[in-house]
């Protein structure tokens, strides 16, 4: 081997930059073959040891392919051009160094990256954990992150101009406090923007709520210093980057990617119409043909009670149906047949506190289209029914004014002549 090199270097003699390429050319090679070898040999063997010992399933091996091992494999042909470039005759010496330059500088990078991904790894097997909810470190190793990838980025910069590290850090040291004051709100928006964008906490699109910055629509732009949000009147509101951190707000995203939209409104039932259920009332109400599995059930439920107190006991000691049961039965199994209410999220038909305006009968459920205007007529809809039918179940529907008809008579008592003239009143003497 070392004669064949011998002998074409004596062929390229005349040739020095001839020379210089062959060998640049076998730099590279040799980079990439152990590039490959890393990648193909020693990663096959680390993720099949792993698989063998700790890492054992699929969603673990997953997790180990894309965390540290095949970005620490990036190492290796860094080092192989960072030895290799000196030994390529000929080369200017500036070149050299900035090569060597470069390559400590991806070394750095990426073992910042892989240290990252480590850490995400840990967080990832410590929420396994039943402590986890209790004693969540994500935001430690968040910290551990920052402190990480500043050290990286002085280090890396300290490689490329030629300084020391400790030097960089003096100086960086120094220059912080004036650097903070002069530059604070783009500092401070800069640091909202990476996090923004690293989260997904908000994106192109969204819709959020923020009633502290009178925003209330779609986000059509996020800038470094601002945040811009079409309002649903079409007016334009600015929020300011660091706002979406420093302050709540609510996204309206998860609703879009769930694919249901909550309705959440209740039906306000006057406490004087609610009452026990007569024979005859019961029996006309069994025309429902969605409560018909309703009756089977309740007549066993209370019949099993009921037997506690023995033949012809008093009614007042028994449990008997009442038309709001019956009614909030209706409603939810109205509800459960609805073609556009999503039967796989929650569905509940309540009462809440009675108070000054009567029974509330809350509706909880979700639709299965999000759109704004099919959203609310959908909920229109099933308002619609319910206030219709509700008189079906011998309620009523509270409200302000009273039910009974107010009749104002302002006509004069007094009679009139058959000319159509009043008749005079007799005086008090007559």
């Amino acid at each position: 081997m070392t004669d064949w090199i011998s002998r074409l270097q004596a062929v390229l003699e005349p040739y020095p930059w001839a020379w210089t390429c062959v060998a640049a050319m076998a730099l590279v090679l040799a980079a990439w073959a152990a590039n490959w070898l890393t990648k193909r040999v020693l990663l096959r063997g680390v993720r099949r040891l792993l698989r063998a010992t700790i890492y054992r399933d699929a969603e673990n091996d997953a997790a180990v392919r894309m965390a540290v091992i095949p970005r620490l494999a990036n190492v290796v042909p860094a080092l192989v051009l960072y030895a290799g470039v000196d030994a390529v005759p000929d080369l200017p010496h500036a070149f050299v160094t900035v090569v060597r330059a470069l390559c400590q500088a991806f070394v750095v990078l990426t073992v910042a990256l892989s240290i990252a991904r480590a850490l995400d790894v840990a967080n990832r097997e410590y929420e396994r954990r039943p402590e986890a909810r209790q004693k969540p470190i994500k935001g430690y190793l968040q910290v551990a992150k920052i402190v990480v990838f500043v050290v990286a980025g002085i280090s890396i910069f300290a490689t490329l101009i030629g300084a020391k590290f400790v030097h960089v850090l003096t100086g960086l040291g120094a220059m912080t406090a004036v650097t903070m004051l002069i530059f604070q709100d783009t500092i401070l928006s800069f640091v909202a923007s990476v996090q923004i964008g690293s989260d997904g906490r908000v994106r192109v699109g969204d819709w959020i709520e923020m009633p502290g910055q009178n925003a209330d629509g779609d986000v059509i732009d996020i800038a470094l210093h601002t945040v811009t949000v079409q309002n649903w009147d079409k007016t334009i509101t600015t929020i300011p980057t660091k706002k979406l951190i420093t302050d709540s707000f609510k996204n309206w995203r998860g609703m879009t990617e769930a694919g249901g939209r909550r309705i959440k409104r209740a039906l306000y039932i006057d406490q004087k119409s609610v009452h026990f259920l007569a024979p005859e009332e019961e029996q006309r109400m069994r025309r429902f043909r969605l409560i018909e599995g309703y009756w089977e059930d309740k007549e066993r439920e209370l019949g099993a009670w009921n037997a506690r107190f023995g033949e012809g006991a008093d009614r007042i000691n028994t449990r008997r149906l009442t038309n709001l049961g019956t009614f909030r039965a209706y409603a939810e199994r109205y509800l459960r047949n609805h073609p556009a209410v999503r039967q796989d999220m929650t569905l509940i038909v309540r009462q809440l506190q009675p108070g000054e305006n009567g029974i509330p009968l809350e509706i909880y459920c979700f639709t299965n289209d999000t759109r704004w205007a099919i959203y609310e007529g959908i909920q229109s809809d099933i308002f619609d029914h319910l206030l219709a039918i509700v008189a079906e179940f011998d309620l009523r529907v509270f409200q302000s004014s009273s039910d009974a008809p107010l009749t104002v008579n302002l006509r004069d008592g007094r009679p009139h002549a058959p000319d159509g003239g009043e008749v005079p009143l007799e005086s008090p003497s007559a």
